[in-house]
């Protein structure tokens, strides 16, 4: 099973970064979201592929009208959040009231009952699995936010092999769809979204994906966004990290969507027999 994701932010919205930290930072950008969007259109349109969205509250608040054509275009919504910070850095108050706002402005503009969920840089770790029975609490059914290795953000490496599976945390149970992941020698590699899909040649992404029997992928608008500003005052591998890659890679996904079957999270959802899926016990 391979699923579609894309996380939909602006092409600022880089985590890590003092000068584009928060919404206040934001206002000193130009917004490319519509042009991007449209390029993603496109590219399913041409491809005959469905997706799912995973948008923060705040693209939604600001431009309600990219909301309404994603899902008049039939796709389903998720919540990125609203503000886009690290869960770890964030109280439980605080992220209950973010992921909140994200809700009800996604389920106010699109009409659709938000069901599933992406942190931010995956950034619940072992730290912050409080993170988890909030979700529950506000009604999403699934979580996609594991990414089951080490990482910048953390990672969630007790999570064992990436699959779907049911979590279960002090007397919760979320379905997940986490990030998938390739190993090599013992080493976990990720190479279905962000820069690992664009610093990877096509030609590796292909063969893996030949043989992973699960890829969840989370593609950005930026990815695919040759003509964006580079944001002054990263350090060097940062702009190798943010940059590299962007040129190639709409046709890389564009290659990707013809060389394999995707489907979107609504489809995963229907086609797992979840009584059968991994129990994980955190």
């Amino acid at each position: 099973m391979k699923i579609l994701t894309f996380d939909i932010e602006e092409w600022f919205h880089i985590l890590d970064n003092d000068s584009t930290k928060t919404e206040m930072e934001w206002s000193n950008y130009e917004y490319r979201i519509h042009d991007n969007m449209e390029r993603i259109f496109k590219i399913l349109e041409k491809s005959g592929v469905s997706a799912s969205f995973f948008v923060m509250g705040w693209m939604a608040e600001k431009f309600p009208e990219i909301i309404r054509e994603i899902v008049d275009k039939g796709y389903e919504i998720g919540s990125h959040t609203h503000l886009h910070q690290l869960v770890y850095e964030q109280s439980p108050k605080e992220f209950k009231l973010d992921v909140e706002r994200s809700t009800k402005t996604l389920e106010d503009i699109s009409g659709q009952k938000v069901r599933f969920f992406r942190a931010p840089g995956f950034s619940i770790t072992e730290q912050n699995l409080w993170a988890f029975e909030i979700l529950h609490e506000l009604g999403i059914e699934i979580d996609c936010s594991v990414f089951p290795a080490g990482r910048a953000h953390g990672g969630l490496k007790s999570y064992g092999t990436a699959e779907p599976s049911i979590l279960r945390y002090n007397g919760i149970q979320l379905k997940e769809l986490p990030i998938n992941t390739h190993s090599i020698l013992g080493k976990q590699f990720i190479y279905s979204g962000g820069g690992y899909f664009r610093l990877l040649p096509y030609s590796l992404i292909k063969y893996w994906s030949e043989n992973d029997p699960y890829i969840m992928s989370y593609i950005h608008p930026r990815d695919l966004d040759p003509g964006q500003p580079m944001i002054k005052g990263l350090s060097l591998p940062r702009k190798f990290k943010s940059y590299v890659g962007i040129k190639k890679a709409e046709m890389k996904l564009t290659n990707w969507l013809s060389d394999f079957e995707f489907v979107d999270i609504k489809t995963a959802d229907q086609i797992i027999d979840w009584k059968l899926v991994k129990i994980v016990n955190l």
